[in-house]
């Protein structure tokens, strides 16, 4: 503390004065705020915290930013979704295989918010490599949900669905070609076709995932911003391996029910 001249304050013809104050790590801006909030209601309720009569107080600073945001992502993101939607739609003229390939970024949400709750387990990566701690290497600490960590989700979802058009591409393109007559055929050709394509599928995922390692372990500036906005898409990438092989397999029973209806 540095003593200063005495200075008086005012703001919209009220005299102000303004009490500054940190959370610890591990809290979220609003979360604090709200907490304090209720705290100091709480005291005025039961009488041990006295307000003059012409006094009032509010909180302000960044979680302000916190809570404009959040508003607008609340309309961002189902936008996002939606848009990616149609993309498919015109993509593959297909309501159903549309919403098969959509599967991808239920998978990888997952994922991601999987990854965001390990980053929390003091108990995940806590082991020495080469003398170097894997927590304390990858800034692994207790995430909470911020603009950074949305961005992060929304980029998610434009990459998961990228192995899934590959896939689903393949497919058609493998179906229209050869249209089996029979379930066993419906079931090798969809095995044959989702073969051929989980190469370039694993490479997207594979490249993602090693391009983010400088970012996970960045002690920079910005890295408080970019390694939260990495760890959604690093989970949700690993994650989105198992779509590899639910993508075909819904493929599959859709090929099969048209087959099934047909006969009848």
């Amino acid at each position: 503390y540095e003593q200063g001249p005495q200075v008086i304050k005012s703001e919209d013809t009220f005299l102000i004065g303004y009490v500054l104050f940190d959370k610890l790590d591990g809290f979220a801006e609003v979360d604090v705020v709200e907490n304090a909030q209720a705290l100091i209601q709480e005291n005025i309720d039961n009488g041990s915290l006295v307000v003059p009569q012409g006094v009032s107080y509010r909180f302000t600073g960044t979680y302000e930013n916190q809570l404009r945001a959040e508003k607008t992502l609340s309309v961002v993101v189902p936008l996002c979704l939606l848009v990616i939607f149609l993309i498919l739609y015109f993509q593959f003229r297909s309501v159903s295989t549309s919403l098969m390939v959509f599967t991808a970024i239920a998978v990888a949400f997952a994922g991601g918010f999987i990854m965001i709750w390990l980053y929390g387990q003091d108990w995940f990566f806590n082991f020495s490599f080469f003398g170097e701690n894997l927590r304390d290497l990858f800034n692994m600490k207790t995430i909470n949900l911020s603009v950074a960590v949305w961005v992060g989700f929304i980029a998610l979802f434009g990459i998961a669905t990228d192995d899934g058009v590959v896939m689903a591409t393949y497919l058609d393109q493998s179906f229209k070609s050869n249209e089996p007559d029979n379930k066993k055929g419906i079931r090798l050709a969809t095995l044959e076709a989702a073969g051929k394509r989980i190469r370039p599928c694993l490479m997207t995922t594979v490249t993602t995932v090693l391009a983010l390692l400088p970012v996970l372990t960045s002690t920079g500036k910005g890295s408080d911003i970019m390694i939260p906005m990495a760890i959604p898409i690093f989970g949700g990438m690993i994650i989105d391996v198992t779509s590899y092989f639910l993508l075909p397999v819904l493929y599959s029973w859709k090929k099969e029910y048209q087959l099934k209806k047909a006969n009848r």
